[in-house]
């Protein structure tokens, strides 16, 4: 199955008093860019996440945004621990001032509270916030990769669309093209002997042999259909095909123009213009594969 560059996912973990939330999300890009907003407390985890990205995405501009916060339910059952040396030394420093300015109000309990690292804190480990990133990351990307490939599954649909149209077109233009193309022959052969009625008949053939050849499609037409079996191999195989189909399409529409410009008869001009449109509504789609 192959996949879109465009895609969402978002994950949430619990560790302890801590919440974790990683999200991830990309659009289309030529190559595999990496942006990543993150907290200073996690920022050591950055090459995990760049690493874990990296092995299963090939291309698409990500955007991941991992933050961790106190967890409100996990604080309201926790006990609250003070800092009994801090406070000793914030009482002996109240009573010296006090000594000193007499006048000087004595602190309040929620400025002491309010006190740097009067409330001690619970020490991270930073081992446990590393494994549950990485279990946090491998389900981000699990679903980031899935909605990817259901994206991937729609503009494989679409494409599919615009193959069979263009095949439609290439079989009903087909046979007609060796009857219009020596009615036009025909046409021109009078057209010339009434222009130059001294010129032989061995001459004219001659001339009209070599446009004949000229504007013979045939070898476009193949080419064509050949690029198409192509397409639909490539839709049906999985992995980053984003590139190779987007060749395609360059050669898709080099043959297509070719068709129009060798165009003697007006089946072949609106073939050649339909199949340019169906083409360019192809190419807007391989942008957005991997």
């Amino acid at each position: 199955m192959i996949h879109s560059m465009t895609g969402y996912a978002a994950a949430s973990a619990t560790l302890g008093a801590l919440s974790l939330h990683l999200e991830l999300r990309s659009v289309n890009s030529r190559f595999l860019d990496l942006n990543f907003r993150i907290g200073d407390e996690l920022r050591h985890c950055e090459p995990q996440l760049r690493a874990a990205i990296s092995a299963r995405l090939q291309r698409g501009k990500v955007d991941c945004r991992l933050q961790m916060q106190a967890d409100a339910a996990a604080q309201e059952g926790a006990a609250l621990r003070l800092n009994a040396a801090l406070l000793e030394r914030l009482a002996e420093a109240q009573a010296d001032v006090r000594r000193r300015l007499p006048d000087a109000a004595p602190m309040a309990v929620g400025e002491i509270l309010r006190w740097p690292g009067v409330l001690e804190e619970t020490p991270l480990d930073e081992a446990a916030i590393v494994a549950a990133v990485e279990e946090l990351t491998r389900r981000a990307l699990d679903d980031f990769i899935a909605s990817r490939a259901r994206e991937g599954e729609k503009l494989a649909a679409v494409m599919q669309d615009r193959v069979d149209a263009m095949r439609a077109l290439l079989q009903q233009v087909a046979p007609r093209i060796p009857a219009a193309q020596a009615a036009y022959t025909e046409r021109l052969r009078a057209r010339i002997r009434e222009m130059v009625e001294t010129v032989e008949e061995d001459r004219i053939l001659q001339e009209v042999a070599v446009f004949a050849a000229r504007i013979d499609v045939a070898e476009e037409l193949a080419r064509l259909a050949t690029h198409l079996d192509e397409v639909e191999r490539i839709l049906r195989q999985s992995g980053a095909c984003g590139k190779r189909l987007d060749f395609l399409m360059q050669e898709l529409n080099r043959e297509a123009n070719t068709l129009a410009s060798k165009s003697a008869v007006t089946e072949v001009t609106q073939a050649a213009m339909e199949l340019k449109l169906c083409i360019e509504q192809m190419r807007e789609q391989v942008q957005n594969l991997e």
